[in-house]
């Protein structure tokens, strides 16, 4: 017995092509197919249950006691404010004196930032003033203005060289 046929008979009891077609379909059937949409999930519960009440009084006002006045809260509030500003000041003096002081693109920079910046100042205070300085006058033209113009236009070569000549 060779060993092809041997190894026939080890698969013994085979199926036929019409129940080893059926069985792969299934099988690609139950891998393809199509998974159902998840059930969702609640994300947030809402209790609309009435709070309990403690006796049937009203409510009353109840005045504002402070360990702190309104005006030192005020200063406190401002003087955190200004501090907070001079911090971010001083943090910018800081890293534009630290670019001048490394002798490298960095330090080029910031000095160029510097400089383009009060020349930018400069430049627009000066658009303020001139314009400010500047008198509002409307040039009225009294009479017909006649304006003949005609063009010539002349295309030669193999390069497509136009020639346009305007006489007025």
């Amino acid at each position: 017995m060779s060993e092809t046929e041997n190894a026939a008979t080890d698969w013994w009891p085979r199926m036929s092509d019409d129940e080893a077609n059926a069985e792969a379909r299934r099988i690609i059937n139950d891998v393809y197919r199509p998974a159902p949409p998840p059930t969702p999930i609640a994300t947030s519960y809402r209790d609309d249950t009435e709070p309990p009440t403690v006796g049937d009084a009203h409510p009353v006002w109840q005045d504002d006691h402070r360990i702190v006045p309104a005006w030192a809260a005020g200063t406190a509030v401002a003087s955190i404010g200004i501090g907070a500003g001079t911090t971010g000041v001083g943090c910018g003096i800081w890293l534009v004196l630290k670019g001048f002081a490394s002798v490298s693109v960095t330090g080029v920079v910031c000095m160029g930032v510097l400089f383009s910046g009060l020349a930018f100042a400069a430049l627009s205070i000066g658009a303020a003033f001139s314009r400010a300085r500047r008198s509002v006058s409307k040039a009225v033209y009294t009479g017909p203005v006649t304006k003949n113009t005609h063009v010539t236009t002349h295309t030669r070569g193999a390069f497509s060289r136009s020639h346009t000549h305007l006489h007025t």
